[in-house]
């Protein structure tokens, strides 16, 4: 099936992304390492470098492709990686956003309930709640 698709009338398409030459592969590059450091801080030149492309062509290529901002994506991955800590490991809020880089517990709680919908104390004990099954999904 996949020499059919590389060999196919897509096939230039399909390799071009598998080999990072295009657009959408210079932004998955950058996604790849957000998702890896994702605790750390990182500056707009320096991830659209890593895209090879300017920051105002980074920056239109990757709201088109995830529909949100490269810091706005961060905040993301950092939100759902500390709320899994909370209910896997239960920390409490403040530990969970330390280790997913915040700094400041305030700053964590506003985010998580702007994204979550709750505050990170009653997201738990609702969550924690749930029937198993439920999480697993």
């Amino acid at each position: 099936m996949l020499v059919r698709l590389m060999t196919g009338p897509n096939g230039s398409i399909i390799r071009a992304i598998a080999s990072g030459e295009s657009r959408t592969g210079q932004i998955a590059r950058a996604i790849g390492w957000l998702k890896a450091h994702f605790r750390e801080p990182f500056s707009g030149p320096d991830l659209a470098g890593l895209a090879g492309m300017s920051i105002s062509s980074f920056h239109d290529h990757f709201r088109r492709a995830t529909a949100m901002t490269p810091l706005q994506y961060q905040k993301q991955l950092r939100l759902q990686e500390a709320r899994k800590l909370m209910l896997a490991d239960r920390l409490d809020a403040a530990e969970a956003g330390y280790r997913v880089g915040y700094d400041s517990p305030s700053q964590f709680s506003r985010e998580y309930r702007r994204l979550f919908g709750a505050p990170p104390q009653r997201d738990m004990g609702r969550l924690r709640a749930l029937p198993q099954v439920a999480l697993a999904i």
